[in-house]
């Protein structure tokens, strides 16, 4: 597993965690920097991450209700949010990765992490915020 691929799933982890404990993300991750010493501190992507989805939250929620048919984000699994969440940003405001490997990737912890449908259905969002993105960012 990449560099990148484990600051992603660090990253899940705490949108999730935050999302379940019904924690603030931000103070989460603080709380995490901080006290690394029982366990492995995270790297400098996790905290990108999870920092710039926070910043863009209110609209990348927006984006993939408009664009996800029908289903509310209360509706998804909590870890299809929180991945949705990450490979939205990585796609609108992260020019250091490509587009189709933020797609992968979020596909590829759906299929580790998540339900039987949640590769197919997070797949199909993010391509659709990709293919949308210069209308997204006009």
């Amino acid at each position: 597993m990449g560099a990148r691929t484990k600051a992603r799933k660090r990253a899940l982890d705490v949108l999730f965690e935050a999302e379940q404990r019904q924690l603030d993300p931000q103070t989460l991750l603080a709380d995490r920097i901080v006290d690394s010493g029982s366990q492995t501190p995270l790297p400098q992507y996790t905290v990108d991450l999870v920092e710039g989805v926070l910043a863009h939250r209110e609209r990348i929620d927006e984006l993939l209700e408009t664009y996800s048919h029908g289903w509310t984000l209360e509706r998804m699994p909590a870890v299809d949010r929180a991945l949705l969440r990450i490979g939205s940003w990585e796609i609108l405001y992260n020019d250091d990765v490509p587009d189709a490997v933020a797609i992968d990737e979020a596909v590829d912890l759906a299929r580790e992490l998540s339900t039987d449908d949640s590769p197919s259905f997070v797949n199909g969002l993010l391509a659709r915020i990709e293919e949308m993105k210069p209308t997204i960012l006009a």
